[in-house]
Protein backbone atom coordinates (compact mmCIF):
# COMPACT_ATOMS: atom_id res chain seq x y z
CA UNK A 1 0.00 0.00 0.00
CA UNK A 2 1.29 3.42 -1.08
CA UNK A 3 2.01 5.84 1.71
CA UNK A 4 0.40 9.40 1.33
CA UNK A 5 2.53 12.02 1.28
CA UNK A 6 1.43 14.29 4.38
CA UNK A 7 -0.30 17.83 3.40
CA UNK A 8 2.18 20.74 3.89
CA UNK A 9 0.85 22.82 6.52
CA UNK A 10 2.05 26.62 6.98
CA UNK A 11 3.73 27.61 10.36
CA UNK A 12 2.23 30.70 11.69
CA UNK A 13 4.15 33.94 10.38
CA UNK A 14 7.19 34.97 12.29
CA UNK A 15 7.74 32.28 14.55
CA UNK A 16 10.65 30.15 14.44
CA UNK A 17 9.04 26.79 12.80
CA UNK A 18 7.86 29.50 10.08
CA UNK A 19 11.49 31.79 9.16
CA UNK A 20 13.60 28.03 9.32
CA UNK A 21 11.12 27.25 6.56
CA UNK A 22 10.94 30.12 4.71
CA UNK A 23 14.90 29.79 5.17
CA UNK A 24 14.87 26.74 3.59
CA UNK A 25 12.86 27.13 0.87
CA UNK A 26 13.93 30.48 -0.68
CA UNK A 27 16.87 32.60 -1.05
CA UNK A 28 16.26 34.90 2.52
CA UNK A 29 13.58 35.80 4.43
CA UNK A 30 11.38 39.01 5.42
CA UNK A 31 10.87 39.32 8.87
CA UNK A 32 9.72 42.25 11.49
CA UNK A 33 11.10 43.72 14.89
CA UNK A 34 9.81 45.14 17.57
CA UNK A 35 11.53 46.17 21.01
CA UNK A 36 10.15 45.34 24.21
CA UNK A 37 9.44 46.67 27.29
CA UNK A 38 12.84 45.46 28.73
CA UNK A 39 14.81 46.44 25.22
CA UNK A 40 14.76 42.99 23.84
CA UNK A 41 14.33 42.74 20.15
CA UNK A 42 11.13 40.45 19.59
CA UNK A 43 9.94 39.23 15.90
CA UNK A 44 6.28 40.50 15.75
CA UNK A 45 4.25 42.62 13.14
CA UNK A 46 1.76 43.85 14.43
CA UNK A 47 1.40 46.90 16.88
CA UNK A 48 -1.19 44.42 19.17
CA UNK A 49 0.12 41.05 20.65
CA UNK A 50 -1.36 39.09 18.00
CA UNK A 51 -3.36 36.54 20.58
CA UNK A 52 -6.35 35.73 21.88
CA UNK A 53 -7.66 39.40 23.71
CA UNK A 54 -8.79 37.27 26.73
CA UNK A 55 -5.05 35.71 27.17
CA UNK A 56 -3.88 39.13 27.62
CA UNK A 57 -5.60 38.99 30.69
CA UNK A 58 -6.52 42.94 30.79
CA UNK A 59 -3.44 44.51 30.47
CA UNK A 60 -1.87 46.52 27.81
CA UNK A 61 -2.79 45.11 23.99
CA UNK A 62 1.06 46.49 22.77
CA UNK A 63 3.61 44.69 21.88
CA UNK A 64 6.18 47.24 23.37
CA UNK A 65 4.30 47.01 26.92
CA UNK A 66 5.19 43.52 27.36
CA UNK A 67 8.83 41.93 28.22
CA UNK A 68 10.35 39.47 25.77
CA UNK A 69 10.04 36.09 28.49
CA UNK A 70 6.55 37.29 28.54
CA UNK A 71 5.86 37.15 24.77
CA UNK A 72 8.01 33.98 24.37
CA UNK A 73 5.37 32.16 26.52
CA UNK A 74 2.35 33.24 24.24
CA UNK A 75 5.21 31.33 21.63
CA UNK A 76 6.67 34.12 19.96
CA UNK A 77 10.38 34.09 18.55
CA UNK A 78 13.26 36.02 20.07
CA UNK A 79 15.43 37.80 17.24
CA UNK A 80 17.96 36.25 19.19
CA UNK A 81 16.45 32.72 18.93
CA UNK A 82 16.03 33.06 15.23
CA UNK A 83 19.61 34.11 14.55
CA UNK A 84 21.27 31.22 16.72
CA UNK A 85 19.60 28.82 14.68
CA UNK A 86 22.03 26.37 13.02
CA UNK A 87 20.11 26.74 10.21
CA UNK A 88 19.75 30.31 9.38
CA UNK A 89 23.52 30.69 10.32
CA UNK A 90 24.80 28.28 7.91
CA UNK A 91 22.13 29.97 5.68
CA UNK A 92 23.31 33.53 5.94
CA UNK A 93 26.84 32.82 6.99
CA UNK A 94 27.91 29.90 4.28
CA UNK A 95 25.54 29.96 1.30
CA UNK A 96 24.68 33.90 0.79
CA UNK A 97 21.09 33.92 1.70
CA UNK A 98 20.09 37.27 3.52
CA UNK A 99 18.04 38.46 5.89
CA UNK A 100 15.18 41.28 5.35
CA UNK A 101 14.75 42.71 8.23
CA UNK A 102 11.94 45.47 9.15
CA UNK A 103 11.86 47.31 12.04
CA UNK A 104 8.09 48.51 13.26
CA UNK A 105 7.46 51.69 14.88
CA UNK A 106 5.01 50.90 18.11
CA UNK A 107 1.81 52.46 18.49
CA UNK A 108 0.90 56.22 19.02
CA UNK A 109 -1.16 55.12 22.00
CA UNK A 110 2.00 53.59 23.61
CA UNK A 111 3.22 55.68 26.51
CA UNK A 112 7.15 56.14 25.64
CA UNK A 113 6.03 56.52 21.46
CA UNK A 114 5.55 60.31 22.54
CA UNK A 115 2.15 60.34 20.82
CA UNK A 116 1.68 61.84 17.38
CA UNK A 117 3.67 65.16 17.08
CA UNK A 118 6.86 63.85 18.99
CA UNK A 119 8.77 63.43 15.82
CA UNK A 120 12.17 62.55 17.31
CA UNK A 121 11.03 60.20 20.17
CA UNK A 122 9.76 58.33 16.83
CA UNK A 123 13.33 58.04 15.19
CA UNK A 124 14.81 57.38 18.87
CA UNK A 125 12.69 54.92 19.24
CA UNK A 126 13.44 53.39 15.98
CA UNK A 127 16.94 53.85 15.83
CA UNK A 128 17.37 52.15 19.30
CA UNK A 129 15.51 48.93 17.94
CA UNK A 130 18.18 48.79 15.09
CA UNK A 131 20.91 49.32 17.16
CA UNK A 132 19.69 46.11 19.59
CA UNK A 133 19.01 44.43 16.06
CA UNK A 134 22.99 44.91 14.88
CA UNK A 135 24.14 43.80 18.67
CA UNK A 136 23.24 40.43 18.38
CA UNK A 137 23.90 40.80 14.24
CA UNK A 138 27.32 41.22 15.15
CA UNK A 139 27.27 38.64 18.35
CA UNK A 140 26.47 35.83 15.90
CA UNK A 141 28.59 37.17 12.89
CA UNK A 142 26.18 38.03 10.43
CA UNK A 143 27.35 38.91 7.43
CA UNK A 144 26.27 42.80 7.36
CA UNK A 145 26.42 42.32 3.08
CA UNK A 146 23.63 39.51 3.72
CA UNK A 147 21.28 41.85 5.47
CA UNK A 148 19.21 45.33 5.19
CA UNK A 149 17.28 47.11 7.80
CA UNK A 150 14.00 48.70 6.33
CA UNK A 151 10.83 50.62 7.51
CA UNK A 152 7.61 52.48 6.64
CA UNK A 153 9.50 55.78 8.36
CA UNK A 154 9.86 58.62 6.34
CA UNK A 155 12.87 59.79 8.32
CA UNK A 156 14.76 56.75 8.35
CA UNK A 157 17.85 58.27 8.11
CA UNK A 158 17.56 60.06 11.03
CA UNK A 159 16.54 57.36 12.98
CA UNK A 160 19.81 55.41 11.41
CA UNK A 161 22.12 58.28 12.59
CA UNK A 162 20.15 58.44 15.87
CA UNK A 163 20.93 54.25 16.35
CA UNK A 164 24.39 54.24 15.02
CA UNK A 165 23.76 51.49 12.65
CA UNK A 166 26.02 50.69 10.91
CA UNK A 167 24.63 48.20 8.49
CA UNK A 168 22.90 48.62 4.48
CA UNK A 169 19.12 50.29 5.03
CA UNK A 170 16.28 51.10 3.42
CA UNK A 171 12.60 52.75 3.58
CA UNK A 172 9.70 51.55 2.41
CA UNK A 173 7.05 53.85 0.40
CA UNK A 174 4.64 54.77 0.25
CA UNK A 175 4.64 55.73 4.69
CA UNK A 176 2.17 53.51 6.67
CA UNK A 177 1.33 55.10 9.13
CA UNK A 178 1.43 53.31 12.76
CA UNK A 179 -2.18 53.92 13.43
CA UNK A 180 -5.67 52.83 12.05
CA UNK A 181 -6.55 49.98 9.77
CA UNK A 182 -6.31 48.98 5.93
CA UNK A 183 -8.85 51.53 4.99
CA UNK A 184 -6.76 54.27 6.54
CA UNK A 185 -3.31 53.73 5.73
CA UNK A 186 -4.41 53.47 2.03
CA UNK A 187 -5.93 56.91 2.52
CA UNK A 188 -2.77 58.28 3.87
CA UNK A 189 -0.42 57.09 1.45
CA UNK A 190 -2.53 57.73 -1.50
CA UNK A 191 -1.19 61.06 -1.92
CA UNK A 192 2.54 59.85 -1.77
CA UNK A 193 1.73 57.19 -4.31
CA UNK A 194 -0.05 59.62 -6.63
CA UNK A 195 3.29 62.02 -6.46
CA UNK A 196 6.02 59.37 -6.75
CA UNK A 197 6.46 57.21 -9.88
CA UNK A 198 8.52 54.19 -10.03
CA UNK A 199 11.67 56.01 -11.02
CA UNK A 200 11.42 58.68 -9.14
CA UNK A 201 10.98 56.37 -6.06
CA UNK A 202 14.15 54.49 -7.36
CA UNK A 203 16.22 57.70 -7.66
CA UNK A 204 15.24 58.56 -3.89
CA UNK A 205 16.63 55.20 -3.09
CA UNK A 206 19.81 55.97 -4.66
CA UNK A 207 20.17 59.09 -3.27
CA UNK A 208 20.28 57.45 -0.01
CA UNK A 209 22.72 55.06 -0.82
CA UNK A 210 20.08 52.18 -0.36
CA UNK A 211 21.61 48.48 -1.81
CA UNK A 212 17.75 47.78 -2.92
CA UNK A 213 14.50 49.34 -3.26
CA UNK A 214 11.09 47.78 -1.51
CA UNK A 215 8.19 48.34 -4.27
CA UNK A 216 5.00 47.81 -3.43
CA UNK A 217 3.29 45.69 -6.68
CA UNK A 218 1.23 48.31 -7.22
CA UNK A 219 3.58 50.26 -8.75
CA UNK A 220 3.91 47.84 -11.66
CA UNK A 221 0.51 45.65 -12.08
CA UNK A 222 -2.78 47.50 -14.01
CA UNK A 223 -5.00 49.05 -12.97
CA UNK A 224 -2.97 50.95 -10.19
CA UNK A 225 0.52 51.09 -12.19
CA UNK A 226 -1.06 53.68 -14.14
CA UNK A 227 -1.72 56.28 -10.90
CA UNK A 228 1.70 57.34 -9.99
CA UNK A 229 2.34 60.77 -12.52
CA UNK A 230 5.23 59.78 -14.62
CA UNK A 231 5.74 56.83 -17.26
CA UNK A 232 3.64 54.00 -16.50
CA UNK A 233 6.40 51.21 -15.88
CA UNK A 234 5.14 46.82 -15.81
CA UNK A 235 5.99 43.15 -16.36
CA UNK A 236 4.74 43.27 -19.94
CA UNK A 237 5.73 44.41 -23.52
CA UNK A 238 6.38 47.96 -23.56
CA UNK A 239 6.20 49.16 -19.69
CA UNK A 240 8.76 46.59 -19.34
CA UNK A 241 11.14 47.94 -21.59
CA UNK A 242 10.08 51.06 -19.68
CA UNK A 243 10.87 49.51 -16.28
CA UNK A 244 14.38 47.98 -17.33
CA UNK A 245 15.68 50.91 -18.66
CA UNK A 246 14.57 53.74 -15.87
CA UNK A 247 15.75 50.69 -13.52
CA UNK A 248 19.27 50.66 -14.74
CA UNK A 249 19.74 47.26 -13.33
CA UNK A 250 19.17 48.93 -9.64
CA UNK A 251 18.08 45.74 -7.23
CA UNK A 252 13.62 46.02 -6.54
CA UNK A 253 12.28 43.96 -4.02
CA UNK A 254 8.67 43.55 -4.96
CA UNK A 255 6.19 42.64 -2.88
CA UNK A 256 3.57 41.00 -1.79
CA UNK A 257 4.01 38.77 -5.54
CA UNK A 258 1.40 36.27 -5.90
CA UNK A 259 2.19 33.19 -8.07
CA UNK A 260 0.13 33.96 -11.10
CA UNK A 261 2.96 36.98 -11.25
CA UNK A 262 5.85 35.48 -9.86
CA UNK A 263 7.50 34.70 -13.07
CA UNK A 264 7.20 37.68 -14.49
CA UNK A 265 8.90 39.53 -11.46
CA UNK A 266 11.74 37.04 -11.59
CA UNK A 267 12.31 37.05 -15.60
CA UNK A 268 11.98 40.68 -15.17
CA UNK A 269 14.71 40.73 -12.98
CA UNK A 270 13.13 41.68 -9.50
CA UNK A 271 13.40 39.82 -6.43
CA UNK A 272 10.13 38.55 -5.15
CA UNK A 273 8.99 38.73 -1.79
CA UNK A 274 6.35 35.61 -1.26
CA UNK A 275 3.44 34.34 1.13
CA UNK A 276 3.59 30.95 -0.70
CA UNK A 277 5.69 28.55 0.62
CA UNK A 278 4.09 25.53 0.40
CA UNK A 279 6.73 23.06 -1.32
CA UNK A 280 4.12 21.33 -3.61
CA UNK A 281 3.60 24.60 -5.47
CA UNK A 282 5.78 23.35 -8.22
CA UNK A 283 3.56 24.08 -11.15
CA UNK A 284 2.71 28.13 -11.53
CA UNK A 285 -1.11 29.85 -12.81
CA UNK A 286 1.24 31.65 -15.77
CA UNK A 287 2.21 27.83 -16.62
CA UNK A 288 5.53 28.08 -15.70
CA UNK A 289 7.60 25.55 -14.06
CA UNK A 290 8.62 27.16 -9.97
CA UNK A 291 12.15 27.82 -8.90
CA UNK A 292 12.64 29.14 -5.45
CA UNK A 293 16.13 29.79 -5.54
CA UNK A 294 16.77 31.51 -8.39
CA UNK A 295 20.07 33.21 -6.65
CA UNK A 296 21.30 30.59 -4.87
CA UNK A 297 20.99 27.83 -7.03
CA UNK A 298 21.35 29.97 -10.08
CA UNK A 299 20.45 28.62 -13.65
CA UNK A 300 22.59 29.46 -16.70
CA UNK A 301 21.13 30.91 -19.52
CA UNK A 302 20.51 27.20 -20.98
CA UNK A 303 18.78 25.94 -17.90
CA UNK A 304 16.60 28.75 -18.01
CA UNK A 305 15.22 28.31 -21.37
CA UNK A 306 14.99 24.17 -20.57
CA UNK A 307 13.07 25.23 -17.57
CA UNK A 308 10.92 28.12 -19.37
CA UNK A 309 9.82 25.37 -22.27
CA UNK A 310 8.89 22.52 -20.10
CA UNK A 311 5.29 21.58 -19.72
CA UNK A 312 2.83 21.03 -16.68
CA UNK A 313 3.40 16.81 -17.46
CA UNK A 314 7.17 16.67 -17.33
CA UNK A 315 8.22 19.98 -15.34
CA UNK A 316 9.04 17.88 -12.16
CA UNK A 317 11.36 15.85 -14.00
CA UNK A 318 13.05 18.79 -15.37
CA UNK A 319 13.37 20.50 -12.41
CA UNK A 320 14.43 17.42 -10.20
CA UNK A 321 17.68 17.03 -12.87
CA UNK A 322 18.31 20.43 -13.16
CA UNK A 323 18.50 20.74 -9.38
CA UNK A 324 20.70 17.62 -9.25
CA UNK A 325 23.45 19.05 -12.09
CA UNK A 326 23.24 22.59 -10.54
CA UNK A 327 26.01 23.87 -8.42
CA UNK A 328 25.04 25.85 -5.58
CA UNK A 329 26.35 30.04 -6.21
CA UNK A 330 28.39 29.32 -3.15
CA UNK A 331 30.04 26.02 -4.57
CA UNK A 332 30.58 27.74 -7.95
CA UNK A 333 34.09 28.18 -9.06
CA UNK A 334 34.92 31.86 -11.03
CA UNK A 335 34.46 30.63 -14.30
CA UNK A 336 31.10 29.26 -13.45
CA UNK A 337 30.48 32.73 -11.82
CA UNK A 338 31.64 34.68 -14.87
CA UNK A 339 29.16 32.85 -16.91
CA UNK A 340 26.29 33.56 -15.14
CA UNK A 341 26.86 37.35 -14.30
CA UNK A 342 27.78 37.97 -17.72
CA UNK A 343 24.26 36.43 -18.37
CA UNK A 344 22.41 38.63 -15.84
CA UNK A 345 24.26 41.58 -16.64
CA UNK A 346 23.04 41.35 -20.38
CA UNK A 347 19.57 40.62 -19.57
CA UNK A 348 18.74 42.98 -17.41
CA UNK A 349 21.23 45.89 -17.44
CA UNK A 350 22.53 45.84 -14.58
CA UNK A 351 25.48 48.66 -14.13
CA UNK A 352 28.20 47.35 -12.26
CA UNK A 353 31.07 45.64 -14.39
CA UNK A 354 31.42 41.60 -14.39
CA UNK A 355 34.56 42.03 -13.00
CA UNK A 356 33.52 44.23 -10.23
CA UNK A 357 30.74 41.88 -9.15
CA UNK A 358 32.41 38.77 -9.55
CA UNK A 359 35.37 40.44 -7.13
CA UNK A 360 32.71 41.18 -4.51
CA UNK A 361 31.49 37.63 -4.50
CA UNK A 362 35.01 36.23 -4.12
CA UNK A 363 35.96 37.85 -1.69
CA UNK A 364 32.74 38.01 0.91
CA UNK A 365 30.21 35.03 0.87
CA UNK A 366 27.47 37.14 0.19
CA UNK A 367 26.05 38.10 -3.04
CA UNK A 368 25.76 41.29 -5.06
CA UNK A 369 22.36 43.10 -3.83
CA UNK A 370 21.30 43.13 -7.80
CA UNK A 371 20.97 39.46 -7.88
CA UNK A 372 17.38 37.88 -8.01
CA UNK A 373 15.88 36.19 -5.27
CA UNK A 374 13.00 35.00 -4.02
CA UNK A 375 12.41 35.84 -0.69
CA UNK A 376 10.10 34.34 2.32
CA UNK A 377 7.78 37.06 3.74
CA UNK A 378 7.54 36.89 7.28
CA UNK A 379 9.26 33.48 6.65
CA UNK A 380 6.95 30.98 5.23
CA UNK A 381 4.04 33.65 4.51
CA UNK A 382 0.91 36.45 6.31
CA UNK A 383 -1.32 34.14 8.42
CA UNK A 384 -4.41 34.70 10.01
CA UNK A 385 -5.54 36.65 12.99
CA UNK A 386 -4.74 36.43 16.05
CA UNK A 387 -1.37 34.39 15.10
CA UNK A 388 -1.29 32.34 17.89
Amino acid sequence: MRCMKPMYIQSPENTLASLVHGMRLFDGIEFDIRLSSDNQVVIHHDRTVSVDPLRLSGRSPFVEDWTLDELQEFGFCSFEDLLKHSEILKAVQDEGKVLTVETKRPSLKVKRSGGFFARKKHDLHMGKTMHHAEQLLEKYEIPMESIVHYAFHSRMDKAINYGGVKGPWSSLRPNIRPFGGRRTHRTFALPEFVSNSFNRLKKKHQRNGSPMMPCAIEYLVPPTNRIPIGKAVGLHGKHLETLTKQREGFPVYLWPVKPTVEHAVLNAGLSALTDYSDPDLTWLPSGHARWQQPATLPLDEGQQRLLDATDEANHLSVVSELKKEITPWHEADVSRRRELLSYWKAKWNWQPSVEEMLTQSMTSKSMPWEFVRMIGHRGSGKTQRPVL
